[in-house]
């Protein structure tokens, strides 16, 4: 199932989701025209790696290195692929723009990058000897998702049957709620089993939805009231 939009109209330009699209998608192409070796080391290099803290040089590790912690951030910029970068960009299109609507351009992004570094670093606790480059802005997104889904679990999200021209109203808490299912449930039996799911970040993801959940409300700005669920009622 491929959600396709939702039901809460904006009432302001979210010029910081549609540049956050836009950054991320001019990065991708940029390390998509690159050679592979320079892509790989583009991606060693700002990708965030867990065991690069694991065995960090302790002198380096003893302070605030920029070269050391800057992948945090810079993790969140740089996709694998088209498929990886439209799936997260198509997220952040539908729930970003509500989210931003509620707390303001310079909230959400402070709220945005947090809830990345939040994934990123519960990512790193959990395979923490991991030499795989963690890429992608799904921690973050992630977190976006978390707010929706308190600020606005009954707001309706049409998804798309996967091969069939069918397209279904569902309650947020309910789709989100089931992609919080698969998340655990991918994370926990990795750890239970002792074998990490190398190929996605799932202790990323929860970390990202778990920090949103639990901060949205530090970034609200009080002078937006929250949109209106559905059609507005006429008045005779």
């Amino acid at each position: 199932m491929i959600p396709v939009r939702d039901t809460i109209p904006c009432r302001y330009t979210p010029w910081v989701t549609w540049s956050l699209i836009a950054v991320n998608t001019a990065l991708f192409a940029y390390s998509a025209m690159l050679p592979q070796k320079a892509q790989q080391i583009l991606f060693h290099v700002y990708g965030l790696i867990p065991a690069r803290y694991a065995f960090a040089d302790p002198e380096a590790a003893g302070g605030f290195s920029l070269e050391l912690y800057a992948p945090f951030i810079t993790c969140m910029f740089l996709h694998g692929s088209w498929i990886h970068l439209l799936m997260n960009m198509w997220l952040l299109w539908i729930f970003g723009d509500n989210i931003e609507d509620r707390m303001g351009g310079v909230r959400f992004l402070a709220f945005y990058l947090f809830c990345g570094l939040v994934a990123g670093a519960l990512q790193t606790y959990f395979s923490p000897f991991s030499l795989v480059p963690t890429i992608g802005a799904s921690g973050a997104i992630a977190g976006v998702m978390g707010a929706f889904f308190f600020l606005y679990p009954y707001a309706q999200i049409v998804i798309w049957v996967f091969f069939l021209p069918l397209f279904v109203p569902v309650p947020a808490i309910g789709f989100l709620g089931i992609w919080v299912i698969i998340q655990m449930y991918k994370a926990t039996t990795g750890l239970a089993l002792g074998v990490a799911y190398a190929d996605v970040a799932w202790w990323g993801h929860l970390g990202g939805f778990i920090a949103g959940m639990l901060v949205y409300r530090l970034f609200l700005w009080s002078e937006r009231h929250p949109s209106r669920i559905g059609p507005a009622p006429s008045e005779g």
